[in-house]
């Protein structure tokens, strides 16, 4: 059925032209699956809210502890190699044009020997592809619309958005949680990890870890019983290794490591957090050839389809790049990097918890979950960002358990980096008085570090922190280079902690 509607009538009177608007339908209906999406997705939500609040307050220099970007760049020996290739396009010898869909040859033997060593994964089992974000919609179009699936709580929305539109999943319900999805509780009380008796077998079961957003990293023996719980229900685990880079104790990196798994188990992972690829676009799914349907056929040979019909490979340049990732000095190199970000959360983390709030993460990730009890995530996402100009992501965007707050200490961007000093209009995330470590204050739109051997450490922006001696509300700002010890002290103490959320 066709539908017109007038939409809008210039001129008011007599002798002024007048023009119509039409809108008109056409006979498609909408994909009902699509409906049943409540809100925007997650992160372009935040970005509008974003700015809402540049145009409230232009003048305002925005701090982004949202979305999980990067802000430092990219190792040179990494760029270079993407320089290279793409200058060898313009030459007869260089040029080349569309590559395998699966990825390059040399890639993908690269990532099994350096990513899967010892793990039995073999180059043909590996995909390349231009992120984890777009594997995981094809591996729900491999699923298709008649499969159960099973997600963490809280956990990256994506994996739930998908479901919805391919039809996985039955109407919204309430507090968050759709009908046909199995919510696997992981909270502080369990160890992040879910009551896996507790849980109704599903064919499909997405496990993020670490994970994003609460940080955690699951051990050995969790990952034995979710590969053992899989195996017994006849499940299959989409493994989210984006963040393996950042474990730092002795949390598996890889599902593989746990026997068995490459029966029940692929993997998803990503250049983007680890080598800062956010806006470059490489990544990688695994998948097993002992991975088999029901009926014997092997997952790998539909997926291999999938690929080949709705993808013509990542970018040759971006290719190039990843293999300089996984260089011997590309490695360490994007160790450096990881560092400072686990650096960063673990600032974030300490000073928080220094002012009585209860946080996670931040160990095996660049994620800090902080709990604000008795306010919406919503609530309190609006009030941080209304009184200090910080972005934060509300954990109930994360699933029906996410109510509280999470942080990323990847995307700390205060702005250009900049030297003169900002007066304090006021103290924001400001632990007490402790001479033995270094703290974080926050003073007009700048953070600063007082460190109690009387030195001050700079860091340049786009970064963390940028390390100014704020003053007391509002008066002029003393010379960085001549002030003396005793008045940084002053400074730490005068902070009142009480004025954060007053």
């Amino acid at each position: 059925m066709m539908i017109t509607s007038l939409i809008q009538v210039n001129g008011a009177s007599s002798g002024i032209r007048r023009s119509a608007q039409v809108v008109c339908g056409t006979k498609v209906a909408r994909n009902p699956n699509m409906e049943k999406l409540k809100n925007g997705y997650l992160f372009p939500e935040i970005w509008q809210k974003q700015l809402a609040h540049m145009k409230k307050f232009p003048d305002a220099q925005i701090i982004n502890l949202g979305i999980g970007d990067t802000t430092e760049p990219i190792p040179k020996i990494i760029t270079s190699a993407m320089a290279e290739y793409s200058l060898g396009l313009s030459t007869v010898e260089g040029y080349k044009g569309y590559g395998a869909e699966q990825g390059n040859e040399e890639l993908r033997k690269v990532i099994a020997e350096t990513i899967y060593k010892d793990m039995g994964i073999q180059d043909t089992e590996v995909f390349v592809s231009d992120g984890a974000q777009c594997d995981i919609a094809r591996l729900q179009l491999l699923f298709g619309s008649n499969v159960t699936i099973a997600v963490q709580d809280p956990t990256f929305p994506a994996y739930v958005d998908s479901g919805i539109i391919l039809g996985q999943t039955g109407e919204y319900a309430d507090y968050g949680r759709y009908n046909g999805i199995e919510y696997m509780r992981c909270a502080p009380e369990n160890h992040f990890f879910p009551i896996l008796s507790n849980i109704k077998p599903t064919d499909i079961i997405f496990f993020c870890s670490p994970n994003n957003p609460t940080g955690h990293a699951a051990s050995r023996d969790q990952l034995v019983k979710l590969v053992e719980i899989a195996k017994r229900n006849g499940s299959i685990i989409v493994f989210d290794s984006a963040y393996a880079a950042y474990v730092s104790d002795d949390s598996p990196r890889s599902i593989y490591e746990i026997p068995g798994s490459k029966e029940v188990a692929i993997e998803v992972s990503s250049f983007s957090k680890s080598a800062g690829f956010t806006g470059v676009r490489l990544g990688w799914t695994v998948i097993p050839e002992e991975l088999a349907y029901s009926n014997g056929s092997p997952i790998l040979k539909d997926f291999d389809r999938i690929i080949t019909t709705c993808f013509n490979g990542a970018s040759n340049i971006v290719q190039a790049g990843g293999l300089a990732c996984l260089s011997k000095e590309g490695q360490k190199d994007l160790h450096r990097v990881i560092s400072f970000y686990k650096e960063n959360a673990k600032i974030l983390a300490e000073t928080l918890s220094s002012i009585g709030l209860q946080v996670y993460g931040g160990l095996n990730s660049p994620y800090i979950w902080v709990h604000f009890p008795g306010t919406k995530s919503w609530d309190m996402f609006a009030e941080i960002l209304e009184r200090t100009h910080i972005i934060t992501v509300p954990g109930s965007g994360f699933g029906p358990s996410g109510e509280t707050l999470k942080a990323d200490g990847g995307g700390m961007d205060d702005g250009p980096d900049q030297d003169p000093m900002v007066p304090s209009s006021r103290a924001i995330m400001v632990p007490g008085f402790d001479a033995n470590k270094e703290r974080i204050g926050y003073g007009h739109n700048r953070y600063f570090v007082v460190p109690f051997d009387g030195k001050t450490t700079r860091f340049r922006g786009p970064r963390v922190i940028t390390v100014y001696p704020a003053v007391p509300f509002g008066g002029k700002p003393p010379v960085r280079e001549h002030v003396p010890r005793p008045y940084w002290q002053e400074i730490c103490l005068r902070m009142d902690p009480s004025d954060i959320f007053d």
